[in-house]
């Protein structure tokens, strides 16, 4: 990894522990209407069972205040609720469940009303996550540094934090997001040097499944490769299960968690003998069936295959229709082409099956 960093205060969302050296958590948030109970608590199920492990939920009315106590029956991940203005719809998702509010101390108005609120998370034992973007910042700090750039985004952050620690509160977390990748990266790291809270990674706005996983491969993997940052999300213009996927790959990339098989290719030439595109979409669809946390390697040729993929636990690749399959950098069996990803799995799964 990259630069030493302290750790952050640890801090606890419902059962997940975020900061203070805690495995770094995958979070997403629904797209449906939060007053529809029904749908909601089917997408949060869809996102468990796809990795998720922090869901929040936008509460916009009191009908969607309402709603968290029904949802909050049928899900086993901890619940976030997402507060913009309104500082009754904090009080009201504090009291019907929420394992943490998502707010802008700022934009909740009076300080009476943000004390309300600090007191409600008191009460309840919940936190407190200062998000903090382009759009809310203030006229002042726009002013002050010429528009939106990592110092007026970091000093909202700063400002914003103070605000819940005048009234000696400390169970936060953080965020700083922003479009462009650079500024997210720049506003997090001066952001970790002055503070000691738990800080929630993503990049706003980031596009569609393409353009969004790589922004956000790069502005979330970059920090956290320097240490900065304890949970994640991945914000796509897209079914909220893929946020998961990419949340997954950043997070296993980086060899910060293991989540089942990894799988590694080489991108084809003129030498590829194999089918090697569709067996790579192949074992992918079917990586499920797949016990263990294994290095899979599928390589274009026999000639620098097995060499070049040793660092793998198996691999496979084969010319003139046979397949071979190799552990380790050796050959463990052949078998024809067609039959080629059945066997590697069955091999796999024996071997897992006799530890």
């Amino acid at each position: 990894m990259g630069e030493k960093m302290s750790l952050s205060k640890m801090i606890e969302v419902g059962s997940v522990k975020i900061g203070g050296g805690s495995p770094i958590s995958i979070q997403s948030m629904t797209n449906t209407k939060t007053m529809d109970v029904a749908n909601t608590i089917k997408q949060i199920q869809n996102l468990e069972e796809q990795g998720c492990e922090l869901v929040r939920v936008a509460v916009s009315s009191k009908e969607d205040g309402d709603a968290l106590k029904a949802i909050k029956k049928q899900i086993s991940i901890p619940l976030i609720a997402d507060i913009q203005f309104d500082h009754k719809l904090a009080l009201m998702a504090a009291e019907n469940g929420a394992d943490c509010i998502r707010i802008n101390p700022g934009n909740i108005g009076s300080e009476l009303k943000v004390k309300e609120v600090v007191n409600s998370c008191k009460h309840f034992g919940i936190p407190i996550r200062i998000g903090v973007n382009s759009g809310s910042i203030s006229f002042e700090l726009l002013d002050k540094y010429k528009g939106v750039n990592e110092k007026s985004l970091v000093e909202s952050a700063l400002k914003e934090i103070q605000i819940l620690e005048k009234f000696n509160f400390n169970n936060i977390k953080v965020s700083i997001k922003a479009s462009d990748v650079k500024m997210n990266i720049n506003s997090n790291i001066q952001l970790r040097k002055e503070c000691p809270y738990p800080i929630h990674l993503g990049v706003t706005e980031a596009g569609g499944l393409l353009r969004g996983s790589v922004k956000s491969s790069i502005g979330i993997g970059t920090l956290l490769y320097m240490g900065i940052g304890d949970t994640i999300r991945v914000s796509l213009s897209e079914n909220p299960l893929e946020e998961i996927k990419v949340a997954k790959y950043i997070l296993q990339s980086l060899g910060l968690r293991k989540f089942g098989v990894e799988i590694v290719s080489c991108p084809t030439c003129s030498r590829t003998d194999i089918q090697l595109i569709d067996m790579v979409k192949e074992l992918e669809s079917r990586s499920h069936e797949i016990k263990g946390n294994k290095k899979i390697a599928v390589m274009g040729c026999i000639v620098n295959g097995p060499g070049e993929a040793k660092e793998a636990d198996y691999g496979i690749t084969g010319m003139n229709g046979e397949g071979v399959i190799f552990k380790e950098g050796k050959v463990l069996d052949r078998v024809e082409e067609s039959k080629l990803i059945d066997r590697l799995i069955e091999l796999i799964n024996f071997e897992e099956e006799g530890l």
